[in-house]
């Protein structure tokens, strides 16, 4: 015998089914936005490093610096204007021109 929980033909049976469902819904969409999100901080780091332009570390205000440092991890996040290690990314030969820019090395790889 089984526990009618709803009008009509639906029975506990019929409800655990769709919990099931409903969670592996669930899980597959989690999973997908987990793997859409990493693609994309791989294609924004990818693209980030244009070809022409150079690291300008030190001119950045609060809030319009381009990537991370060691201490954020996004663009955008910088809480001081003119922090050392805060950057931006200029046209090759233009940090050098601006007070208090300094061209940051290329990391090793």
């Amino acid at each position: 015998m089984t526990l009618k929980l709803f009008r009509g033909d639906r029975t506990t049976k019929d409800f655990k089914e769709r919990t099931v469902k409903d969670k592996r819904l669930l899980m597959s969409t989690a999973l997908a936005g987990v793997v859409a999100l990493g693609l994309s901080t791989i294609s924004q780091e990818a693209s980030a490093a244009k070809e022409g332009f150079e690291k300008c570390t030190g001119i950045a205000k609060a809030g319009m610096n381009d990537c991370g440092t060691s201490k954020h991890s996004c663009a955008g996040q910088a809480t001081a204007d003119s922090d050392p290690e805060e950057w931006v990314y200029v046209p090759e030969g233009t940090c050098q021109k601006i007070a208090g820019g300094a061209v940051k090395a290329a990391a090793k790889s």
